[in-house]
């Protein structure tokens, strides 16, 4: 059956909270990727601060499903890397990429998530941060809070707050993008990073409730009702053919773990091109909004995308369970790679070259094609349509 965010009572583009927040301050830099404050830390005027949260989102869920199904627990540890990436690689955007302070933010239904499951997340937090420390990179990891909140919690959230402190000058925002300008995407799957140890899916933490029940079996709705919203009135839930521990074909792993993918960081490749003098004029973090993410941060510009990454095993089984239409796939996905960085056309290669030291796949996905428009737009090339998301 064909089912979409709007069904399962979510929301790609999050409309209604981005009116919310319409009249709040943007900050020092309005168009930069996250809100930059002055120093109030050490009230210095060529530093800035920033104070960033987000977390592993209805992933957790499926982290439970998966345990019940298995006796697995050690997914519950990716969910930590979900929760740290997501805030790492957001305030990356903008110019932060080193010395940072990271807390949990835990909430569980205590009757269903026992406190082996919290310390696992909790050595997931000490894993990732190791992972990040043999790279250059130093978090401090300053603990949080867990709390027993059943009457709102049907099993599990895992969030993290994130600060810090930088230069002023070596913020990123988009001011001095301009036509010509290319993007590279790095591949938000594939083989292992030289930071990473296993094979990632590239599902990152975005679009998990319309990937879920998209795939899986109808069985789930019954036999864990705890796992989704079982009193809405909208269909759709569970609506899948598959278990989580089936196959998912051209990958190594099943489709309970190409979902449960941790998010892929893409952190110690900016630090390095950054040390080795190459400084991105803009960085998009395609989470929420996938393909269409560039657009919130843009003013008069026109995004061509013309060389996405072919759709891999597990995006191509959404789009043909779910009967996604490709605008929605592009919107909600990352749909192959879920960072995109700007530079001048004559750093492309050089740029390229330290990226792929990395085992990480990137290529050039687009250019800057128009500027100095009334307003802007991004158009992308996909399989032969194009799309103005």
């Amino acid at each position: 059956m064909a089912i979409n965010y709007e069904q399962l009572g979510v929301s790609s583009q999050k409309e209604d909270v981005h009116k919310a927040i319409a009249n709040l301050d943007k900050g020092l830099f309005p168009n930069a990727f996250c809100k930059i404050l002055p120093d109030f830390l050490a009230q210095s005027p060529q530093h800035v601060n920033i104070l960033h949260a987000d977390g592993a989102g209805t992933k957790s869920s499926l982290a439970y499903l998966y345990w019940k199904e298995t006796g697995d627990i050690s997914v519950f540890k990716g969910l930590a890397q979900d929760a740290i990436v997501m805030n790492t690689d957001d305030v990356a955007c903008a110019g932060a990429t080193n010395h940072f302070i990271i807390n949990s933010v835990i909430g569980r239904n205590k009757r269903l998530i026992p406190g082996e499951i919290i310390k696992e997340i909790i050595d997931g937090f000490e894993s990732c941060i190791a992972m990040f420390q043999s790279q250059g990179i130093e978090l401090a990891f300053a603990g949080g809070e867990t709390a027993d909140v059943g009457d709102l919690v049907q099993t599990l959230i895992v969030d993290a707050n994130l600060t810090a402190r930088y230069l002023k000058k070596d913020v990123i925002d988009f001011k001095n993008i301009k036509k010509g300008d290319s993007l590279i995407g790095l591949a938000s799957g594939g083989s292992p990073t030289i930071y990473e140890e296993d094979y990632n899916a590239g599902i990152g933490s975005n679009g998990l409730t319309l990937a879920r029940h998209a795939l899986l079996h109808e069985s789930y709705k019954t036999s864990y009702p705890e796992s989704y919203d079982a009193g809405s009135p909208n269909t759709g839930f569970y609506a899948g053919n598959y278990k989580v521990t089936d196959a998912l074909p051209g990958s190594p792993v099943n489709i309970g773990k190409a979902l449960l993918s941790p998010t892929r960081t893409y952190l110690p490749v900016i630090y390095r091109l950054k040390k080795e003098g190459l400084n991105p004029k803009a960085i998009v973090h395609c989470t929420g909004g996938g393909q269409s993410k560039i657009k919130k941060f843009l003013t008069h510009h026109e995004i061509t995308k013309q060389d996405l990454f072919e759709s891999n095993s597990l995006f191509s089984l959404i789009k043909k369970e779910a009967i996604v239409e490709t605008q929605e796939m592009l919107r909600t996905f990352n749909c192959g790679h879920r960072m995109e960085l700007i530079f001048e056309e004559k750093q492309i290669e050089e740029a390229l070259q330290i990226i792929h030291s990395f085992n990480l796949e990137a290529r050039r996905v687009g250019t800057v094609t128009q500027d100095n428009l009334p307003s802007s737009r991004v158009l992308v090339n996909y399989f032969g349509e194009t799309f103005n998301l």
